[in-house]
């Protein structure tokens, strides 16, 4: 099998002297952090969480209205989560992927990529209007097969997206080595506009300057301890200051949040990447690879990598680590094992990029919920609303996803709040320790699948009549 899990000594020495540093945020253009919020406060409207659901959020209220007073308070940095430990990738579907969505929402799906690529039209627009200088390209989409079983199933995937009108085209094996060099390739799908791929930081920064333009304003190092009902508002208590709001918006993806039945349908999964250095011009000529397209493997443990404005290549994905109890925090952001498994399946699907060396390699929570789609929800008699769950899609859906937020915050009847997506939820994972249990059982199983040509065995199949999944 191409990827196996085994991790030799080699590979470990490999990455065993990478930066950890996020290569996004190793960035000499990364701002400093605005001043902790000290003492009482107020505000109409508090969000909290400083990534790309936060941001488009405060964005989306005070375009909405310019005389509301908004408020976003970050825990620690701007982008210092997971909008800045991510691939890039900026995806126009807000359902985790066409056959997600078709096999959960058939009747909504038309609606669903309508609402999806009007999604990513508007941050195309938005990042060109501003002048964020964010390395934005929207040059689509690869998915490759590298399996025998996969072809059939790709070429599947191209009928399904011809009937939604969407543009894919399939691709067979020399026309793909034509697109991207690799003997591990035996066809694939080109997307075409479907995704583009933008340094996830330098967006994040650029959207927090355009929203204190606009009047936000933004509080870094103020992490939430707790609120409560406050008369018709809220209060909203800090380490350093308590704010008294009238509403509240969470935007807090994989970490704790105060609404404690979201920990039953939120599983933090980790995610590692690798990103080699800048390669030389007989390196980039031995793959080919002239567009920014993104790319993507078709297993069940998958693979992602790009290639970055300064010519490297970022290369993450396969493992989904999750950590008992709904572990998270910085200790699980490094995983020599996994940084040792990516190199490995790194130079197993570009043998002749043997020579090139890694410089970073980093992890970070995914907010995995079990249908992979984001969910939403009010909390506090409609004083509070939260948007979570978008299992490693949410750069491009984070704008969808704060936009409807802020509609059920609002009282808003918007086409979005009409949708079966939206009024609905994920099934809950189950407490521990069968959560761990049944998650490693639904690992196991996704792996024997990818090496039994795709054969999904009871466990699977009685997993998927559930609805519930288990993804990065």
């Amino acid at each position: 099998m191409l990827y196996g899990r085994s991790v030799s000594t080699e590979a470990l020495g490999l990455v065993a002297d990478v930066q950890t540093t996020p290569f996004w945020l190793d960035d000499a253009r990364r701002p400093e952090p605005s001043q902790p919020l000290q003492g009482d406060a107020t505000a109409d409207l508090v969000i909290v969480g400083g990534g790309f659901t936060g941001l488009w959020a405060a964005l989306h209220a005070i375009e909405r209205n310019p005389r509301r007073d908004v408020l976003l308070i970050e825990g620690d940095r701007i982008a210092n989560e997971a909008t800045g430990r991510n691939g890039g990738f900026v995806s126009a579907s807000i359902t985790h992927g066409l056959a997600n969505g078709h096999g959960r929402w058939p009747n909504e799906m038309p609606e669903l990529l309508r609402l999806g690529n009007a999604n990513l039209d508007a941050i195309e627009a938005f990042i060109m209007r501003e002048g964020i200088d964010c390395d934005f390209v929207r040059d689509g989409d690869l998915t490759v097969a590298t399996q025998g079983y996969q072809v059939k199933m790709l070429q599947d995937h191209v009928e399904l997206a011809t009937k939604y009108g969407e543009r894919a085209t399939w691709l067979d094996r020399e026309e793909m080595q034509a697109r991207v060099r690799s003997p591990a390739y035996l066809g694939g799908v080109w997307s075409k506009g479907s995704t583009a791929v933008v340094n996830p930081a330098r967006l994040a920064w650029g959207l927090a300057d355009v929203a204190r333009r606009k009047g936000v304003r933004i509080a870094e190092g103020t992490r939430l301890i707790d609120m409560q009902r406050d008369g018709s508002g809220m209060r909203v208590r800090t380490k350093t200051a308590t704010i008294h709001a009238r509403r509240v918006l969470l935007a807090t993806g994989a970490g704790p949040s105060p609404v404690r039945t979201l920990k039953h349908y939120i599983a933090p999964v980790y995610d590692y990447v690798l990103v080699t250095e800048p390669l030389t011009p007989q390196q980039h000529a031995d793959i080919g690879w002239n567009d920014f397209s993104g790319v993507d493997d078709a297993g069940n443990q998958f693979h992602y990598y790009r290639r970055t404005s300064d010519g490297r290549i970022l290369w993450g994905g396969f493992d989904a680590v999750y950590h008992r109890g709904n572990g998270f925090g910085p200790q699980h952001d490094v995983d020599r094992e996994s940084f040792g498994r990516l190199a490995q399946h790194f130079f197993a699907t570009f043998p002749q990029l043997r020579d090139v060396n890694f410089t970073h390699g980093w992890g970070g929570a995914i907010d995995t919920c079990s249908r992979f789609a984001a969910f939403w929800g009010r909390g506090y008699s409609g004083r509070v609303s939260y948007v979570a769950g978008y299992t490693g899609l949410g750069v491009g859906t984070s704008r969808f996803g704060a936009e409807v937020a802020l509609d059920l915050l609002d009282g808003i009847d918007s086409p979005a709040t009409r949708l079966s997506m939206v009024r609905t939820k994920p099934l809950p994972f189950p407490p521990e320790p069968a959560r761990s249990i049944g998650i490693d059982l639904m690992r196991r199983a996704l792996a024997q699948a990818d090496e039994r040509e795709g054969h999904r065995n009871l466990w699977l199949r009685a997993m998927d009549r559930l609805g519930l999944g288990f993804d990065s």
